[in-house]
């Protein structure tokens, strides 16, 4: 960081095993295409929390396989994780010219409040990118998912989308789509237009393993 004093500075900490990590992607990778040139340097910080996530070389596929163009720290000890004193993923934090932390949040939203102070620091004005999600817009009325679930599990969940954190090879099958697992990762199982109750059922074939089921937040159904 003390090389990069003078120019503001876009720290993001995620987990290719997390939906929520997954979800906010598009938008970190967007911004460092909007602004790099402009003197945003965009770092992430791949900090696990699955094992399949802890392999280094995994980390390193799953960077070219989601075309990350900026510059990863493996974070595999959770040592900058720690000194950050980080509640979740993500979290991303903006550090002004001076090395002062600018502006940070936590967990999926708030893109453009961020995007407005990466302007506001490197003194450009253009229209902020626009939700990519319907529950991304500001003023969204999201309602609470269901918690995430160690393991495999079927029951019954209320959320807007349904995510397996899965490694290994081989298929797995969900309320009849059969899905195939290629690598580790987030994969999601099921996706709602608007926050839904129903029920999951899922069936993890030979040779893959399931280590949560996660749930992300849907709009208010209205009526």
């Amino acid at each position: 960081m003390d090389q990069q004093r003078g120019r503001p500075v876009l720290v993001e900490f995620w987990d290719f095993c997390r939906p929520n990590s997954l979800r906010t992607l598009p938008y970190v990778k967007a911004w460092h295409a909007r602004y790099a040139s402009a003197g945003l340097r965009v770092v992430g910080v791949h900090a696990p929390g699955f094992p399949p996530s802890s392999d280094p070389e995994a980390v390193r596929d799953a960077v070219v396989r989601l075309g990350i163009e900026y510059p990863v720290l493996i974070d595999t000890g959770l040592e900058l994780w720690r000194e950050y004193e980080n509640l979740g993923w993500p979290a991303r934090y903006l550090w002004g010219t001076d090395g002062c932390l600018f502006e940070y949040h936590y967990g999926e939203g708030g893109y453009r409040e961020t995007e407005l102070a990466i302007q506001e620091l490197l003194g450009v004005e253009r229209e902020p990118l626009a939700p990519l999600r319907p529950e991304d817009a500001p003023g969204a009325a999201l309602s609470p998912q269901t918690e995430d679930i160690a393991g495999a599990y079927s029951g019954p969940y209320e959320a807007g989308g349904v995510w397996a954190v899965l490694s290994g090879r081989g298929r797995v099958r969900t309320n009849g789509r059969e899905l195939a697992v290629e690598h580790p990762g987030a994969y999601e199982l099921i996706a709602h237009a608007h926050s839904t109750a129903g029920v999951l059922e899922l069936d993890v074939g030979p040779g893959v393993e399931c280590h949560a089921v996660c749930f992300t937040p849907g709009l208010v159904a209205l009526g």
